[in-house]
């Protein structure tokens, strides 16, 4: 089993830093199923001197190849990545993830005893990811219930022969914008018969800037994304299930606009209780509840782009 790590990457350089040496700090024991593994960055047009650090400092990541893009987006930059891996499986991360020295070992035996419990190789691992605003020590963060997932295929933290990816026809560079490319192959990769299996030992630390007033504006555009990219993916599988993940349904708009009253709360008007609880130290509570008024964009943003669309 030889691993490809393939990690699409744009203006993260400082917590790539972080990833990528925790990946060069594997340890594989002699009786692995591992025979070796690389590191396939694909730089997505950063402009943070991304390129010029891995240039630098290459010698101190031996098992990293760059690859380089104009910004395309994260499908686009994936699927280079496959295009260009040498492995028969592929691991992919984002590049603000920070694993454990154990993360490759984990996937690895995951795999290799579903396949032999299973009696088939239509199977992927999903390691656990776990959200965490300390940049000095992120791995230190325990796992808590909002970092839960029940996606069936979610690129933070998966692991999967490399034929079934080619056989599903890899990631659609159609998603250009935030949201939902990973999660519309993984239909296709269930349409296909592929079973998901949990692998908790894999973790994953997420890495992401404490929650202040000033992100509001760049999380209000990405749940606006999302909705646009939501319309897509319902246009390619328009089912219930679909409409249920991208939140299209009368049951959301009701939720949301009960919950934010239609609106009157927002980033405004929620602005001095969020600020409290920065102030206190709660900065991810205060982003949960944020999480109110986000989701009200997003099904506005929904509705709004399944309008364009029909109209079109």
């Amino acid at each position: 089993m030889f691993f490809s790590v393939v990690i699409p990457t744009y203006n993260r350089l400082l917590i790539l830093e972080k990833c990528l040496r925790a990946l060069e700090n594997q340890m594989i024991p002699a009786d692995s199923p591992i025979t070796g593994y690389e590191i396939v960055v694909v730089d997505d047009g950063s402009t943070d001197r991304t390129v010029e650090w891995l240039q630098t400092y290459q010698a101190e990541l031996p098992h990293v190849r760059l690859f380089q893009q104009n910004h395309q987006g994260p499908s686009a930059a994936r699927n280079l990545g496959v295009r260009e891996a040498k492995g028969s499986t592929i691991i992919f991360i984002d590049s603000d993830l920070v694993v454990l020295e154990g993360f490759l070992q984990a996937h690895a035996i995951a795999l290799t005893e579903a396949e032999k419990n299973l009696g088939t190789d239509r199977i992927f691992t999903y390691g656990s990811v776990i959200n965490t605003c300390d940049f000095d020590d992120p791995t230190s963060e325990p796992f808590k219930i909002t970092d839960f997932s029940a996606a069936y295929f979610a690129t933070g933290n998966v692991a999967i022969d490399r034929k079934w990816l080619e056989e599903a026809g890899l990631f659609d560079t159609r998603f250009q914008l935030y949201g939902w490319e990973d999660l519309e192959l993984g239909v296709r990769l269930k349409q296909l018969g592929l079973k998901l299996i949990k692998c908790p030992e894999a973790a994953g630390y997420h890495w992401h800037p404490p929650f202040s007033l000033s992100q509001l504006p760049n999380l209000i555009d990405k749940e606006i994304q999302r909705g646009r990219m939501g319309v897509l993916f319902y246009q390619k599988h328009p089912t219930w299930e679909v409409r249920m993940m991208i939140q299209m349904t009368w049951i959301h708009r009701l939720l949301w606009g009960l919950l934010s009253l239609g609106g009157t709360l927002n980033e405004k008007t929620m602005a001095p209780l969020l600020q409290w609880l920065i102030d206190r130290g709660k900065p991810q509570l205060a982003l949960e509840i944020a999480r109110i008024f986000l989701n009200w964009y997003n099904v506005r943003g929904v509705y709004a782009a399944y309008a364009e669309m029909q109209q079109s």
